[in-house]
Protein backbone atom coordinates (compact mmCIF):
# COMPACT_ATOMS: atom_id res chain seq x y z
CA UNK A 1 0.00 0.00 0.00
CA UNK A 2 1.96 3.25 -1.01
CA UNK A 3 -0.22 5.59 1.79
CA UNK A 4 1.34 3.69 4.46
CA UNK A 5 3.62 4.60 7.05
CA UNK A 6 7.29 3.64 6.08
CA UNK A 7 8.26 1.92 9.58
CA UNK A 8 11.75 2.42 8.75
CA UNK A 9 10.84 6.05 9.75
CA UNK A 10 9.59 7.80 6.60
CA UNK A 11 6.55 9.59 6.76
CA UNK A 12 3.90 8.96 3.97
CA UNK A 13 4.38 11.08 0.55
CA UNK A 14 1.22 12.68 1.03
CA UNK A 15 1.28 13.88 4.33
CA UNK A 16 4.60 15.80 4.53
CA UNK A 17 4.77 16.87 8.37
CA UNK A 18 7.59 18.42 9.90
CA UNK A 19 6.26 19.32 13.04
CA UNK A 20 3.58 17.83 15.78
CA UNK A 21 2.27 20.18 18.07
CA UNK A 22 -0.45 19.30 20.44
CA UNK A 23 -2.48 22.74 21.69
CA UNK A 24 -5.11 22.66 24.15
CA UNK A 25 -6.42 25.64 26.37
CA UNK A 26 -6.29 26.19 30.14
CA UNK A 27 -7.80 28.12 33.00
CA UNK A 28 -4.22 27.97 34.69
CA UNK A 29 -1.82 28.87 32.74
CA UNK A 30 1.42 29.35 34.79
CA UNK A 31 0.13 26.24 37.14
CA UNK A 32 0.22 24.26 33.91
CA UNK A 33 3.21 25.43 32.74
CA UNK A 34 5.19 24.55 35.84
CA UNK A 35 3.31 21.36 36.32
CA UNK A 36 4.95 20.37 32.43
CA UNK A 37 7.94 22.59 32.81
CA UNK A 38 8.92 21.85 36.61
CA UNK A 39 7.88 18.63 37.30
CA UNK A 40 7.77 16.39 34.24
CA UNK A 41 10.97 18.31 32.89
CA UNK A 42 9.76 19.53 29.52
CA UNK A 43 11.85 22.10 27.97
CA UNK A 44 9.47 25.98 27.77
CA UNK A 45 10.54 26.53 24.45
CA UNK A 46 8.10 30.28 23.74
CA UNK A 47 5.85 31.83 25.48
CA UNK A 48 3.37 34.92 24.43
CA UNK A 49 0.95 37.28 26.09
CA UNK A 50 -1.95 38.87 24.14
CA UNK A 51 -1.92 37.27 21.13
CA UNK A 52 -5.25 38.22 19.92
CA UNK A 53 -6.40 37.81 23.43
CA UNK A 54 -4.55 34.56 23.77
CA UNK A 55 -1.84 34.01 26.39
CA UNK A 56 0.11 30.65 25.84
CA UNK A 57 3.34 28.83 26.19
CA UNK A 58 5.07 25.70 23.87
CA UNK A 59 6.57 23.08 25.99
CA UNK A 60 8.57 20.18 24.25
CA UNK A 61 11.13 17.45 24.12
CA UNK A 62 14.26 18.70 23.93
CA UNK A 63 16.04 18.00 20.34
CA UNK A 64 12.41 17.10 19.16
CA UNK A 65 9.66 18.65 17.57
CA UNK A 66 7.01 17.49 19.66
CA UNK A 67 5.71 20.17 21.50
CA UNK A 68 2.57 20.83 23.66
CA UNK A 69 0.55 24.36 23.62
CA UNK A 70 -1.40 25.36 26.37
CA UNK A 71 -3.40 28.93 26.12
CA UNK A 72 -5.25 31.10 28.08
CA UNK A 73 -8.06 33.17 27.28
CA UNK A 74 -10.67 35.05 29.49
CA UNK A 75 -14.17 32.53 29.05
CA UNK A 76 -12.48 29.39 28.09
CA UNK A 77 -12.47 26.44 30.36
CA UNK A 78 -9.58 24.15 30.25
CA UNK A 79 -10.61 21.82 32.12
CA UNK A 80 -10.48 17.93 31.23
CA UNK A 81 -13.68 16.21 30.10
CA UNK A 82 -12.89 13.40 31.62
CA UNK A 83 -10.38 11.59 33.64
CA UNK A 84 -9.16 9.83 30.36
CA UNK A 85 -7.90 12.82 28.31
CA UNK A 86 -4.13 11.26 28.58
CA UNK A 87 -0.72 12.21 27.84
CA UNK A 88 0.65 9.01 27.72
CA UNK A 89 5.16 8.73 27.87
CA UNK A 90 7.14 5.75 27.41
CA UNK A 91 10.12 5.85 29.39
CA UNK A 92 11.56 2.20 28.33
CA UNK A 93 12.37 0.74 32.31
CA UNK A 94 10.86 0.89 35.40
CA UNK A 95 13.87 2.27 37.30
CA UNK A 96 13.16 5.63 35.18
CA UNK A 97 9.72 6.31 37.03
CA UNK A 98 11.75 6.68 40.12
CA UNK A 99 13.56 10.27 39.37
CA UNK A 100 10.02 10.97 37.54
CA UNK A 101 7.70 10.40 40.73
CA UNK A 102 10.62 12.14 43.30
CA UNK A 103 10.28 15.37 41.22
CA UNK A 104 7.15 15.70 41.01
CA UNK A 105 6.57 14.98 44.88
CA UNK A 106 9.00 17.57 45.81
CA UNK A 107 6.44 20.06 43.54
CA UNK A 108 3.35 18.62 45.58
CA UNK A 109 2.40 16.02 42.85
CA UNK A 110 1.68 12.23 43.76
CA UNK A 111 0.56 9.64 41.36
CA UNK A 112 -3.27 9.21 40.89
CA UNK A 113 -5.22 6.03 40.09
CA UNK A 114 -6.07 5.89 36.99
CA UNK A 115 -9.74 5.04 35.15
CA UNK A 116 -8.29 2.87 33.06
CA UNK A 117 -6.30 -0.11 34.91
CA UNK A 118 -4.46 -1.02 32.37
CA UNK A 119 -1.86 1.76 32.81
CA UNK A 120 -1.04 0.70 36.86
CA UNK A 121 -1.55 -3.25 35.53
CA UNK A 122 1.84 -2.17 33.25
CA UNK A 123 3.40 -0.54 36.10
CA UNK A 124 2.84 3.25 35.04
CA UNK A 125 2.50 6.03 36.81
CA UNK A 126 -0.45 9.12 36.45
CA UNK A 127 -0.21 12.45 37.58
CA UNK A 128 -2.97 14.99 37.16
CA UNK A 129 -2.23 18.44 35.99
CA UNK A 130 -3.94 21.88 37.58
CA UNK A 131 -6.45 21.37 34.94
CA UNK A 132 -7.44 17.74 35.81
CA UNK A 133 -5.87 16.83 32.66
CA UNK A 134 -3.39 13.39 32.85
CA UNK A 135 0.02 12.41 32.34
CA UNK A 136 1.07 8.71 31.92
CA UNK A 137 4.41 7.49 32.52
CA UNK A 138 4.58 3.83 31.44
CA UNK A 139 8.19 2.30 32.10
CA UNK A 140 7.64 0.03 29.40
CA UNK A 141 7.40 0.71 25.15
CA UNK A 142 4.84 1.03 22.66
CA UNK A 143 2.19 -0.70 24.80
Amino acid sequence: MADSVDRAGRWPDHLPVMQVRFARPTSALEAVAEFYRDCLGLEELYRFEDHAGYDGVMLGLPGTSYHLEFTQRVGIDGAAATKENLLVLYVGTSSALVPIAERFAARGHHPVEGENPFWADHGALTFEDPDGWRVVVVPEAGL
